[in-house]
């Protein structure tokens, strides 16, 4: 063998470079065919920055993905001249690298790299994007800011409730590597007439120590209810937003109380679970506690629905932080007036520009993302008006967000809620777009029923069409299973505090009690507040018994607020969005107190999901009698005058093959005692009450004849049986 010459060996250590190129890029070739990712990258030199070798990455797959031998970043910007990608150790705050995008790297608007022999354990990520500045155009790119990644799928920077210690700029993200085995678990698929939702604050849920709960405040503490929820029978938790928000911004102290968002409708991640509200934080990259709870809770025939907050982000106007969608494309994902200001649709500082493709895309890819990796069976869209908004604000006809979510296929068994109106005005309560597949809250369901159980002349009418399932609002034939019902969500009074307060007392709230709605239409039973009078207290439980007696008996999907069935109180805020103490933590003690309130919410739920004529049109009637039917003290009303106060709906169908099922409820919002006649049912049959609000224990299966006494402020329900 000859002697080796210096070129010789370059020659040598050239070939073998490449040869480990070759290797390394047939390895990212077969990851490509592994991981169903697009085959835009061919086998081309890397290229070394930073002390990394890189090569440009796979386009079409948004975010920081982990792939054999490295990562893979993607990201994009319409007006950016350059982008730097961040590396950090964890829990630093300054880069340990800085990877410069090359140009060739770009194609169109987007960027991608792969960065091999990255250990996703060992580091965090950021952005930094450069850009014009023209504020008039919207344009305000700054390349000192470090960026957020807006398809994030998990967020360092605030893991631990309350800390304030990250401030502006300093969200990172960390690189998800989904390995939750779901094993042959199958969603509930449950029919919309058939939900009963209970919507929740995860961390409220169970913070107190009354929880009793290993874990509180948190997804696993969540889990450790589900026995409990199980026995009240509901079978959807609505969760208020999870995902990653600050719970800082604003945060203040009034009279020694510590003030945070609380509620959590300030978004600063779309794709990441909040981090502070799992128990063992570290375990919150891949969010396997959260998938566990989902899990679980969909074996259990339970459904996990989450309120998402589209309509802004917690960048909030001019004056507030600048962290992520701010730096990438201020003028593209948000509204802006002709001078560049922020348009405030949401009420909180700016409005997302739902209808721009690239928002459009971004939603739509979130909303696959939490379907496909996290199970999730439903979606509520808080100010889901603004989604119909276009780039200058007007509400548009066909919202082409709206309708791709109607009909994405991968969005095709999950249900569809919206709170259909904004903070500026526009209400489309029955007008939603919809294409026969979105629900709405029905604000005019909780409005009318209110106010009719509080006696309020003129209501009757209202009352009877919202229990047959507001026919006055949606047509059955446009918009089946249209109407969430309900009379007390998060926002407002607890149903407890509705019918125990007047006014709204928001006091503690530091804004001098002109927070919240002052509409409430609640009624305190003759004294504000607590008493010690066991006349009123004896009508308050009834009024509540009332509320959800009428709930649990009207078409439409009922909703209810977590401990409305233990008479939770928040002292009478109607607006706690701030209070993370027990004015909005659920108070278990009040269960074993209240347990007669809580028995009488199991039996109407158990009695709602024992006849399905309440919940749906199951043929054109039965025993004679039609679907549906309106009756005051004596049967067969086509129309309630405005002095009336009974109201009597009667239900009537029959299932292919099944029993007549006719149920008739008949409801008092008068303050005296009435005398009614029942319907006449066909010879062979009676009458026999199942539910009387006005007695603490429910003794079903009592034969009445052909009239009822009514006690003052009281719901009875009866059903029709054969004779024996």
């Amino acid at each position: 063998m000859g002697k080796t010459t210096a070129e010789d060996k370059n020659t040598k250590d050239d070939v073998v470079a490449r040869s480990e190129v070759i290797k390394e890029q047939k390895s990212q070739e077969d990851s490509v065919a592994k991981l169903a990712l697009p085959r835009t990258i061919h086998l081309v030199p890397m290229d070394h920055v930073a002390g990394f070798d890189i090569r440009p990455g796979f386009y079409e797959t948004n975010g920081a993905t982990a792939i054999p031998g490295g990562v893979n970043f993607t990201v994009y910007s319409h007006g950016a001249t350059s982008i730097e990608l961040l590396l950090f150790r964890p829990m630093e705050k300054e880069p340990f690298a800085v990877l410069p995008f090359p140009e060739h790297y770009r194609i169109g608007n987007v960027y991608s790299m792969i960065v091999f022999k990255l250990n996703i354990e060992e580091f965090e990520y950021a952005y930094r994007v450069d850009g014009p500045y023209d504020p008039q155009k919207g344009l305000i790119f700054d390349k000192t800011k470090y960026l957020l990644d807006p398809y994030a799928k998990a967020v360092t920077g605030q893991s631990q409730w309350g800390d304030s210690s990250p401030g502006e700029q300093h969200y990172k993200a960390r690189v998800v590597k989904d390995d939750f085995d779901w094993g042959n678990m199958r969603s509930p698929l449950l029919p919309m007439e058939d939900l009963v939702i209970y919507e929740l604050h995860v961390r409220g849920f169970t913070m107190d120590k009354s929880s009793g709960v290993v874990h509180p405040g948190t997804f696993a503490g969540l889990r450790e209810k589900l026995p409990y929820l199980k026995e009240l029978g509901v079978n959807v938790v609505e969760l208020m937003p999870i995902f990653e928000f600050d719970e800082m911004q604003d945060y203040r102290e009034v009279d020694g109380e510590k003030l945070y968002n609380y509620w959590g409708y300030s978004t600063v991640s779309f794709f990441a679970p909040n981090t502070s509200y799992t128990a063992k934080k570290e375990h919150n990259r891949e969010g396997n506690e959260l998938k566990n709870l989902i899990w679980e809770f969909n074996q259990n025939g339970i459904e996990v629905y989450l309120d998402v907050v589209f309509n802004h982000t917690a960048e909030g106007n001019e004056n507030g932080p600048f962290f992520s969608f701010k730096g990438f494309d201020n003028n593209i994902y948000y509204l802006l007036t002709p001078e560049g200001y922020y348009y405030n649709f949401s009420g909180c500082g700016n409005t997302l520009n739902c209808n721009h493709p690239i928002v459009h895309q971004m939603i739509l890819n979130c909303l696959r993302y939490w379907v496909s990796t996290y199970r999730i069976n439903g979606f509520r869209f808080d100010l889901a008006s603004i989604l119909g908004r276009n780039e200058d604000g007007t509400p548009m006809d066909k919202p082409p967000l709206l309708q791709s979510l109607a009909f994405d296929p991968i969005l095709g068994d999950v249900k569809l809620i919206a709170e259909a109106w904004d903070a500026v005005g526009l209400y489309q309560v029955g007008t939603f777009p919809s294409w026969n597949r979105w629900a709405e809250w029905n604000g005019k369901y909780r409005d009318d029923m209110r106010r009719y159980l509080k006696g309020d002349e003129g209501f009757a009418q209202a009352a009877a069409y919202k229990m047959v399932g507001s026919k006055d609002i949606y047509k059955a034939s446009a918009r089946k299973n249209a109407s969430v019902n309900f009379i007390t969500c998060h926002d407002g009074f607890t149903l407890y505090d509705m019918f125990s307060y007047n006014v709204k007392h928001n006091e503690k709230n530091g804004w001098d009690n002109t927070d919240g709605a002052n509409d409430n239409n609640s009624w305190n039973c003759g004294v504000e507040g607590e008493t010690d009078d066991p006349e009123i207290n004896a009508l308050r439980r009834r009024m509540i018994r009332n509320a959800f007696g009428l709930l649990m008996c009207s078409r439409g999907i009922p909703m209810f607020l977590a401990g409305d069935e233990f008479c939770n109180t928040q002292f009478g805020n109607n607006n706690a969005y701030c209070q993370d103490n027990i004015t909005s933590w659920l108070d278990w003690n009040l269960l074993e107190e209240n347990r007669d309130i809580f028995e009488f919410f199991k039996y109407m739920i158990a009695f709602r999901k024992a006849h399905r004529v309440l919940r749906a049109n199951v043929s054109e009637g039965a025993c004679g009698f039609p679907d549906t039917s309106f009756h005051g003290e004596k049967p067969w009303r086509g129309h309630f005058a405005q002095h009336e106060r009974y109201v009597g709906v009667m239900f009537a169908g029959q299932e292919e093959d099944g029993p007549e099922d006719v149920v008739y409820v008949g409801s008092n919002a008068y303050w005296e005692e009435l005398e009614v006649l029942l319907p006449s049912l066909p010879e062979g049959m009676r009458w026999e009450m199942m539910v009387d609000t006005g007695a603490k224990r429910q003794v079903p299966g009592q034969a009445v004849g052909e009239s009822f006494k009514i006690g003052a402020r009281s719901v009875k329900v009866f059903t029709a049986v054969k004779n024996p």
